[in-house]
């Protein structure tokens, strides 16, 4: 299904650039969206009254109302099945899954029902509905706090999978999800929440499905999404102080991938160093280290590398820098392909 068209930018109210957090950059974007759309409805854990564990939903269910914010019970089955319903009965629905740890116990309902449904009735069905997963660590929690699923859920034919890095991506990106006749997961790196930048909400959004260049380079191509996207970028900066040039592609979507900036930028580069917190077996930094390999071949100087979180359960928060990429990890990499 074609990527849906954002006209809200000509009809918004108009707004000087405003610098927001990406968590309040969200809470705007799901007011606009409800604001557009009164078939629009915001479900989960402790989403109304209290407005999220995050404060993401702050204020929307005192001015929109208890029948349009609704606080569930703990359930995440129960929680993504009753809004199946909804969906499939012309509502969209948005489900804030409260910690991406929590979302195992609504993953058959995700598998077998959300991303089924539109395929197994023939068309008939769709399922306009989002899942919105704060996920990541870098935040001290405990167990089940700090995971980075979206790999399951990319692998999941029938289902789009996004994850914004900055406030600008965040504000339009959730509208555009919620837009979307598929159902899409939206994953939130929760650790950058609270990061600022500037968002212009009269610009005229980019495509949802697509990845962006975040930084032109020479000499390396770094390539990831969501918590990561800050890590490269800083990388990047700090390579450049010792003469090396890192171009920064943030992917944007994972289901499906645009790698065809990717292929463009590794064929003028020649090295490819993937970025992600999630560990590296059978996973999205693997399919793209695969694609690359095919498409690129003979441009490629260096194997692809891949920095990533390490193949065991998330750690302990004393624990979890040594098992989250950092900087010094990410150069150690770009070394690694410069000196091949």
């Amino acid at each position: 299904m074609a990527a849906p068209t954002m006209d809200r930018s000509t009809s918004a109210a108009p707004a000087a650039v405003q610098t927001l957090t990406i968590a309040k950059a969200l809470n705007n974007g799901l007011r606009a969206s409800m604001e557009a759309n009164p078939k629009v409805i915001v479900m989960g854990e402790d989403v109304g009254k209290l407005g999220g564990v995050f404060r993401i939903t702050d204020g929307l269910q005192k001015d929109f109302g208890e029948q349009r914010v609704l606080d569930t019970p703990l359930a995440e089955s129960g929680i993504i099945g009753t809004a199946v319903g909804l969906a499939i009965r012309g509502y969209r629905p948005v489900c804030e899954i409260q910690f991406d740890g929590f979302i195992f116990p609504g993953f058959d309902q995700i598998v077998s029902q959300v991303a089924k449904l539109h395929f197994r009735t023939q068309g008939r069905l769709k399922v306009p509905m989002v899942i919105r997963v704060p996920f990541g660590g870098g935040i001290g929690a405990v167990e089940h706090h700090s995971e980075s699923p979206e790999s399951y859920f990319a692998h999941t034919a029938g289902l789009k999978v996004v994850s914004c890095s900055n406030p600008a991506d965040a504000y339009w990106m959730i509208q555009q999800a919620i837009d979307c006749d598929d159902p899409v997961l939206f994953f939130e790196p929760k650790r950058r929440y609270y990061e600022k930048g500037q968002v212009d909400t009269t610009a005229a959004p980019g495509p949802l499905f697509e990845s962006r260049t975040l930084r032109t380079g020479t000499d390396v191509t770094l390539v990831t999404y969501g918590p990561m996207v800050r890590t490269s970028l800083d990388a990047a900066a700090a390579a450049e102080e010792e003469g090396r040039s890192l171009e920064v592609i943030d992917l944007r979507t994972l289901s499906p991938l645009d790698l065809a900036p990717v292929y463009e930028s590794v064929r003028r580069t020649g090295r490819l160093v993937v970025v992600t917190e999630a560990p590296s077996e059978s996973s999205i930094s693997s399919e793209i280290a695969a694609k690359v390999q095919q498409e690129c071949f003979y441009s490629l100087q260096a194997p692809v590398l891949r920095v990533t979180g390490f193949d065991t359960p998330y750690p302990p928060s004393k624990l979890e820098e040594e098992f989250l990429p950092d900087l010094d990890r990410v150069l150690h990499a770009v070394d690694r392909s410069l000196a091949w």
